[in-house]
């Protein structure tokens, strides 16, 4: 854990609105990589919790934004940070006196990240969603899961891939563009938007007459039966990716395989009888004896773990993928540079933890501080 701010986003300052999910997932991959990131916390809002892994690396300063002496010093932040995060529905930010325009009339040079499911504008904008209804419109939701019916595949291809990693995205490259103009802007990050974008391969592909809308039909989606999960005698799972002929006939050399009908890796038709027969196979024998064949191999094998299992596992263990923060296991920053090291700068906060130490380092008096606390602002 880190001792202070570090990493290649050491100097940046961002300005956290507490949410959920994508908005404060996006706030801790900028931390790990050394951003100082001051969350704005609800007064009276709880402790916090170690286990709020997300909320990691941190500060947090707790304001009732219904005092104006709270918005002011929001807004007086706001002159202060580099970007900006929010994760609200449409208008709130702008109803506080707090949106992009009274922001940017403060400071120019402000990159504005706004975090929603359906974006600023659209007929969507305003209504309540979550991931699964974000994906649901873009064609990934309807191409993931079994042949009966789509399946949600957990909230990370909304939620965090389409949603955090693409308001990090632009975030960074609004900071960018703000130190070598001076002009700030405000980021719309939609996850409908972010989960329309990792399609886009997939796009390609139907665009291409190579792949189908029917779900385990296809090449990448559990059609194939080299590109599936399957269950061994124990009732564990491993994966199978042998899609490059070369690591397909060291499949069947492993498996010991010698039916002739293997031979037809491409033929679609045959799919769904040769799961049938490697699954056969493969429940013959545990997941550990076979792990003890294919590990480290080119068969493009690995063991599908539960979250008790992977941080255990002797490959995440070599590069330290997991760590413990205050007792809790979680997953270290990535990704890895090589001269400016990111690392988890603390553990998430308690509400207010940080009130006068983060105001201060970002230019607020002890007097100031003292008739915020005095107001009932802060």
């Amino acid at each position: 854990m880190a001792q202070g701010p570090q990493g290649p986003l050491s100097g940046l300052k961002v300005l956290e609105f507490a949410g959920l999910g994508p908005g404060p997932f996006c706030g801790m991959l900028l931390s790990d990589l050394g951003a100082d990131v001051v969350r704005i916390d609800r007064k009276g809002a709880g402790r916090g919790s170690p286990a709020d892994v997300t909320a990691r690396g941190r500060r947090s300063v707790a304001l009732d934004l219904k005092s104006p002496a709270a918005v002011e010093t929001c807004l007086t932040l706001m002159e202060r940070a580099d970007g900006l995060i929010e994760g609200f529905r449409p208008g709130v930010m702008e109803r506080l006196g707090l949106g992009p325009d009274a922001a940017l009339a403060r400071n120019p040079r402000l990159v504005y990240g706004r975090m929603t499911g359906w974006g600023q504008t659209g007929p969507y904008a305003k209504a309540a969603g979550h991931d699964i209804n974000y994906i649901a419109i873009t064609g990934a939701l309807a191409a993931i899961g079994t042949q009966d019916r789509p399946t949600p595949p957990l909230n990370l291809v909304g939620d965090f891939g389409g949603g955090a990693l693409y308001l990090a995205f632009g975030l960074l490259a609004g900071v960018i563009h703000a130190r070598a103009t001076g002009q700030g802007q405000v980021i719309d990050c939609a996850m409908s938007d972010g989960a329309a974008s990792l399609m886009a391969m997939f796009y390609g592909f139907k665009a291409g007459g190579v792949w189908g809308e029917g779900r385990r039909s296809n090449l990448l989606d559990g059609g194939a039966h080299f590109y599936d999960t399957y269950r061994c005698s124990d009732g564990k799972w491993i994966s199978i990716g042998s899609i490059e002929p070369q690591f397909y006939l060291l499949l069947l050399e492993k498996t010991g395989i010698t039916d002739p009908q293997f031979q037809h890796q491409m033929s679609r038709e045959e799919w769904p009888q040769l799961r049938e027969k490697l699954a056969a196979v493969i429940a013959t024998r545990t997941r550990d004896a076979w792990c003890a064949l294919m590990d480290g191999t080119d068969v493009c094998f690995a063991p599908v773990l539960t979250m008790d299992e992977a941080p255990a596992h002797a490959h995440n263990a070599a590069r330290q993928t997991f760590v413990e923060v205050a007792g809790v296991t979680q997953p270290a920053p990535a990704p890895r540079f090589s001269a400016t090291p990111g690392a988890i700068q603390g553990p998430p906060p308690k509400i207010g933890a940080d009130n006068d130490m983060a105001l201060a380092d970002w230019g607020f008096s002890t007097e100031a501080i003292a008739a915020l606390k005095a107001q009932g602002a802060l």
